[in-house]
């Protein structure tokens, strides 16, 4: 990277300033869920403090290194990361009932939330040595055309299958939806997709023999079955939050269904349930509006960039946050299963504000460098 007057003239303050705003907006959330009279602020509220203190340092480590080299390093990056994720199943630590937290003795991080920062590079890497750019493909024959994707597909359903295994629905789906998003893009034929969905409709019964019991109950309680105490509990307290904040809200602090114990989870996955409920429909219209403006700048970006080994690794750093944006506020609402996804920036939890971070700093890295070459 060339340190002179063109990084700052470039680089893309628009994206910066959204993201510092929904990280304060964030840090306020994780503050006010987990306040109470006795210690105003929790040990949690620290931690994510000095964890978005390091996250802005990462952020601006990934915007000056070369994007060559990152994108050399993070191939090495994403083969590690699967190792990681895989030594989970012998030494990770069990937390909720899931394996998928590795130890470094001065904190844990979930492994799997690495595969969704160097997947796309994986992807980028593998179609650039194999040559087959997107306006190549249309003079192939669609067998021709399935061949050049059989070993990135392998790939991306080995990693679906092993980070679902811990058990981790949530990443899992992330990882696969960016990754086919990516292939899509590349030019991957839609008729494979129609096939696939066609596939998994027809294989639902195995596929719903595959969940867990306490997915399969997730999956019920979006249609309506469980005991509200019981199943349905989660779900039911966050549309009562939800539905409780009324135009304005009750007021930052003031939120009675994280403030009594009733809203399980308001610090992380249900976080968007105490924005709800303590700034009404307003502030949640607010902050949605800041998650749009900042992915459609981001996805406007994307789509300036000439280079398309780069543009590969942008729309992969790219998608996984608006799935993970559309996935959380559809599950907190009742529309989607609750599948334990984090709302980026916002809820508590240092791998995943990290990962977001530095998928946002490689983005203005490569947003910065699209005027440069």
């Amino acid at each position: 990277m060339v340190y002179d007057k063109r990084f700052f003239r470039y680089f893309d303050w628009m994206s910066f300033f959204l993201m510092i705003g929904l990280l304060c907006m964030g840090l306020l959330f994780v503050f006010s869920s987990t306040y109470s009279p006795e210690m105003p602020i929790s040990a949690l509220v620290k931690k994510q403090f000095s964890g978005a203190g390091l996250g802005l340092c990462i952020y601006f480590l990934f915007c000056i290194i070369d994007q060559r080299h990152l994108a050399r390093w993070g191939q090495v990056g994403f083969v590690l990361s699967l190792l990681l994720v895989m030594y989970i199943f012998i030494g990770g630590l069990v937390a909720l009932g899931a394996r998928r937290w590795a130890s470094l003795y001065f904190f844990k991080f979930q492994p799997s939330e690495l595969v969704k920062l160097f997947l796309p590079t994986f992807l980028a890497g593998y179609f650039s040595e194999q040559d087959v750019p997107r306006y190549s493909l249309a003079d192939k024959m669609p067998f021709e055309i399935i061949k050049d994707f059989l070993f990135p597909l392998g790939v991306l359903g080995m990693s679906f299958v092993i980070i679902a295994k811990q058990p981790d629905l949530g990443t899992a789906l992330l990882v696969l939806f960016s990754g086919l998003s990516v292939l899509w893009f590349v030019g991957l034929p839609k008729r494979f997709f129609l096939i696939l969905g066609f596939a998994g409709c027809v294989c639902m019964p195995i596929l719903w023999k595959c969940l867990k019991p306490y997915q399969q109950k997730r999956v019920m309680v979006l249609f309506g079955y469980g005991d509200a105490r019981r199943e349905r509990y989660q779900i039911e307290q966050s549309k009562i939050a939800i539905g409780s904040g009324g135009i304005a809200g009750k007021g930052l602090l003031q939120g009675t269904q994280n403030k009594f114990g009733f809203l399980p989870e308001d610090h992380t996955d249900f976080i968007f349930s105490v924005v709800c409920e303590e700034l009404g429909f307003m502030g949640a219209l607010l902050v949605i509006l800041m998650y749009v403006l900042l992915l459609s700048r981001l996805l406007y970006v994307v789509m300036q960039i000439k280079n398309f080994f780069e543009q590969i690794i942008a729309i992969g750093l790219l998608m996984h946050m608006i799935f993970s944006f559309c996935i959380n506020i559809g599950m907190v609402t009742g529309m989607l299963p609750t599948v334990g996804i984090p709302l980026p920036l916002f809820s508590y939890g240092l791998t995943n504000l990290w990962v977001t971070m530095a998928s946002l700093g490689w983005l203005n890295n490569i947003a910065i460098r699209r005027f440069y070459y």
